[in-house]
């Protein structure tokens, strides 16, 4: 019987499969104990403004900490739902370079290790959270920081997993290459 379970394909699998679930259950148990310094919001939800809205609330809850939100909603708008949550404008970061998941994830990096954090929240539709924690843990996580999602309810499924892998495999290009692979992914949509 042992002699099954150690050899040829099983050993393979077990090979790989072992080291994941080991990664996955570190990162795990990581996040309960690292304390975020920042809010990450990947904006873009709808005109409602629901993922900027959720965050200014959510953000009362942590009044010391900066908030950067990337792509959405015009600056006006944003900051017009931050300023009626009672929230000072001077912890706001917009960025407007990103066109889609990645590239929020790209433009953003740099500064938040710049700045020595190294956890976040990251705030997006839950519909949506799948594929930005598998691009986050990529692109944050090979600058040493740790992601906790926080997600905003919606009434929409879930995206499928071939745009969460599609877009791990941008993510990989960009940290092996510096290049996002956007011009392939609008070609594929």
């Amino acid at each position: 019987m042992n002699k099954l379970l150690f050899t040829g394909k099983s050993f393979r699998f077990m090979a790989f499969v072992l080291p994941l679930i080991i990664w996955w259950g570190y990162k795990e148990v990581q996040n309960q104990f690292v304390q975020p310094q920042a809010v990450v919001v990947l904006g873009g939800s709808t005109r409602r403004l629901e993922r900027e809205k959720f965050t200014a609330e959510f953000v009362r809850q942590h009044p010391n900490i900066p908030i950067w939100i990337t792509g959405g909603s015009p600056p006006r708008f944003t900051q017009r739902v931050f300023t009626k949550a009672g929230v000072d404008p001077k912890r706001l970061h917009l960025d407007y370079e990103a066109v889609d998941t990645v590239t929020n994830f790209t433009t953003l990096v740099d500064d938040l290790q710049a700045r020595g954090i190294k956890s976040v929240y990251l705030i997006t539709s839950d519909f949506h959270m799948r594929r930005a924690c598998v691009i986050g843990e990529i692109i944050l996580g090979s600058r040493g920081i740790y992601l906790k999602p926080v997600p905003v309810p919606s009434e929409k499924p879930p995206e499928s997993i071939e745009k969460s892998i599609r877009d791990g495999a941008r993510a990989i290009l960009w940290i092996a290459t510096g290049y996002t692979g956007v011009d392939a992914a609008k070609n594929k949509r």
